[in-house]
This record gives C-alpha cells, structure tokens and sequence, in this order.
C-alpha cells in the first residue's frame, strides 16, 4: 500500500507542492483541485463502505488511474492553454483519491498490533514520502539548465510524462495486494473481525458516523489537516522560488517529512507511558513547533503581497525570484519550507495514530479513515477556492493559523480520553460483536 501511494498521491504531492502543478498561471489547478476535493468530501465518506464492500485490489488500481489523468491533463494545457481538460479530471480524481485514500487508512491502521501503530504509520509515510521527494527531481532536473532563472516558466512535457507513467505504474502495483481476510498480524491474530457486510450495513454505518462523538470531536483536526497545502504549495512555494527550486523545495519538503513521521513514531509506541499521555505530549510538541512555524512564515510573508503573474510580471518580493545558488537569500525561506514538512508530518501522524487507537477492526477503521479524508477534503476545497478567488496572501495565512489554534482544544480533549488498549473487541465473538455495535441500528433511520 506505502507503495502504491509512493507512486499515485506521492507523485501528485510533488507535482502540487511546486505551486500551480508546475504552471505559471495557477486558476487551471486551483479550479481542478477545487473540483477534486469537492468530489473527495463525498467519496471520502463513501470510500470506506465501498473498499469493505468490493475490496481492496480492484478499487485501488482503478482509483489509481485517476491521478495518471490528473497529470496528463497538464500536457495538454501546456499545448492548447486550455484549462478545461484539467479542471474536469480534478472532480475525476476527487472520486479515485476518496476509495483510494480510504482502503490506505484501513490497512495503515488495522493491520498492526496495537504496540506498532506508530511504527507502521511511520512507515507508511516515509515510503509514500519518498514519492514526493523523487517526484520533487523531475521539475528540478527538467529545469536546471533553465538560461534565465528568474523568468518563471512552466513545467515541460518531458516532465509530465514521467509523472503520468509513474503514477500509472501505481496503480498497477495495487494488484499485489493481499485481501485483509488472509492478512495475519504479528501476534498471530487475524485482522477482520467481521466477515461478512452488505449495503444496508455500509449505509447504516456511514449515518452513524455522523452521531459518533469522538469523530465529530476530530472534525476541526481533519478540517485543518490538508487546510496549508494550498499556501504552502501556491502562495509560499511557488511565489517565492524559481522552477528548479521549487523542485529542490519540493524534495527537501518530503524529505523533512519522512524524518519527522520516523521521529514521531518512537513517542506513540513508547510502551513506558501510557497512551493518552503519548497522546498529550504528541500534542504538545505538534502545537509549539506548528505556531513557530506561522509565525516565522508570516515574517516572509509581510515582505510581498503577490508572486508570478499571467501577463509576465514577477514576484515583488525584494530582488525577484529567489534562486537556490544565491545562499544567503535561500537559506532562510528554504529552510522554512522543510520546516513546514516537519509540522506537517507531526499532524498527519497524530491523526491516524489517535484515529487507531478508538478500535482495531479494519471496517470500522475504513469508515474512520474516509470520514477523516472526506471532512478533510471540506476544508481543502476551501482553502482552493481561496488562492483561487485571489484573496490576500496574508488573509490565507492567518485564516490557517487561527484554524490551526481553533482546532487544538478539541484534539486535546480526545486524547486526553484515550484508553491504554482497544484490544477487547477482539475478544468478542462475531456474533457479539454484531449485538455490541448493531444493535437497535434501525432507530438511526427515525
């Protein structure tokens, strides 16, 4: 699964986290990816039932082949500067990330005994990671001979192509994957609870997502936690650096990602302290380190209001584009950019990690995972639409930095109720696991 997301989204990470998709003017992928996320918010609450209903090889691959005609797109728009191709792959793609994204959850948090959830969440993000920082080389390499670096220019065909045949190799790769019924952990037990599920099922549980307090609870965390793309990638990233270091950033981003997802992992499988103090101090390192982070960003970001225009006007940023040859002026805003990864890594972890921690069985988690991608998937369309709609670089960042601050009093709350284990359900038969958590199901319907 690491896998197939190294080579679907980790591909799309790093075409995005150049700004604009690699493209100068960036209302073609503001508009698509609005597209996608509106899409995503639907089938990312869909995706579980449908990945528990028709399994997980099959809606993968297919899933898959929607971010090859995301990527695509662009080479079009680069021959005919027709951005109506693009914006309508985003709502295609919308669909194949919701299942996609939602069977990655399942798997990332069902399959592991309690003790490594933070280890396989670790895992999993510095394998889909390293997607980002290899895919981050194409624009780097396809632009480093590039004669006049402060001319921004889109990226080249040659670069795309690379893109569309990784990611479609992607999907391929999703067709090794074992179904979860003939998965067994270390411990020697079996990862479904429930063998057997159905529509009606899938629905009822999909309505009592919505009634369910601990998620709900989460809905400010998984509003913010795709919320920053949109700056960081656009306004920050792809305002501020030339295209061969936007690539470079792009590397360096994911790269610093894959670090702190490692990092993060020894304190939430530190068996020595129990896991809501885990949670806790997760929670309090994550909110330092991400209000630091706003802060030195809204530093930089007093300094100019716009970045590369359409009709070939530069960033007013003082002197131009900044280049990763000229060091001194690099330095700063480049590290700041791996800074953001790093806090971006420490969310995402969090997340999954106290998402794993309500229960171990896999179709329950599938649901947790798209309700978590679906909700996320609101805030992101929003966060599109903004860049989109042109609204002040500086009302973007503080719109994410009071998200962010708003969200953390709910994330506490939850962790601070996180019980040691969740392995009783496992001890429950099948037949009273159904009485446990279907029962009077109907009464959802009234």
């Amino acid at each position: 699964m690491s896998i197939v997301c190294f080579l679907c989204p980790g591909m799309f990470n790093a075409l995005n986290a150049m700004g604009g998709a690699g493209q100068i003017d960036r209302d073609a992928s503001n508009n698509a990816n609005t597209g996608l996320y509106c899409t995503f918010i639907v089938f990312g609450v869909l995706g579980g039932a449908i990945v528990n209903l028709l399994g997980v090889r099959w809606t993968i691959f297919f899933s898959g082949l929607t971010y090859s005609l995301y990527s695509a797109s662009f080479i079009y728009l680069n021959h005919t500067g027709n951005g109506a191709f693009t914006i309508a792959t985003g709502p295609i793609l919308g669909i194949g990330a919701g299942i996609l994204w939602s069977a990655q959850g399942m798997i990332m948090m069902s399959y592991p005994v309690e003790s490594h959830k933070g280890r396989y969440i670790a895992i999993f993000w510095v394998i889909f990671n390293l997607g980002g920082v290899i895919g981050g080389i194409v624009p780097f390499v396809a632009n480093y001979h590039q004669t006049d670096n402060k001319t921004a220019v889109p990226l080249s065909d040659a670069g795309y192509i690379v893109f569309v045949a990784l990611e479609a190799l992607g999907a391929a790769s999703a067709l090794l994957l074992a179904p979860p019924s003939r998965v067994i952990r270390d411990d020697s037990s079996h990862v479904v609870l429930i063998h057997y599920t159905s529509v009606r099922r899938e629905a009822m549980e999909i309505l009592r997502l919505f009634r369910n307090r601990w998620m709900l609870l989460l809905v400010p965390m998984s509003v913010v936690s795709n919320f920053f793309y949109t700056y960081q990638y656009g306004p920050y990233n792809g305002s501020l650096f030339t295209v061969r270091t936007r690539g470079l950033n792009s590397m360096l981003y994911w790269a610093s990602q894959m670090a702190a997802a490692y990092a993060i992992s020894y304190l939430h499988d530190y068996r020595s302290l129990s896991r809501r103090r885990r949670g806790i101090y997760s929670l309090t390192l994550l909110t330092v380190l991400a209000n630091v982070m706003w802060a030195c960003t809204l530093i930089i970001q007093t300094k100019y209001t716009h970045g590369p225009l359409a009709s070939g006007e530069s960033t007013d940023y003082p002197n131009g584009l900044i280049d990763f040859t000229e060091s001194r002026r690099a330095a700063g805003p480049m590290i700041l950019y791996c800074f953001m990864g790093v806090v971006d890594a420490l969310w995402q972890s969090f997340a999954y990690w106290i998402i794993g921690t309500m229960t171990n069985d896999s179709q329950m988690l599938a649901r947790y995972a798209g309700f978590y991608k679906g909700v996320q998937s609101l805030g992101a369309t929003v966060a599109w639409q903004l860049d989109a709609q042109s609204v002040p670089l500086i009302a973007q960042l503080i719109a994410n930095w009071v998200l962010l601050d708003l969200a953390i009093p709910f994330m506490l709350y939850v962790a601070m109720n996180i019980k040691d284990t969740s392995e009783e359900i496992e001890t429950l038969s099948t037949s009273e696991w159904q009485t446990k958590y279907y029962a009077n199901i109907d009464d959802i319907l009234i």
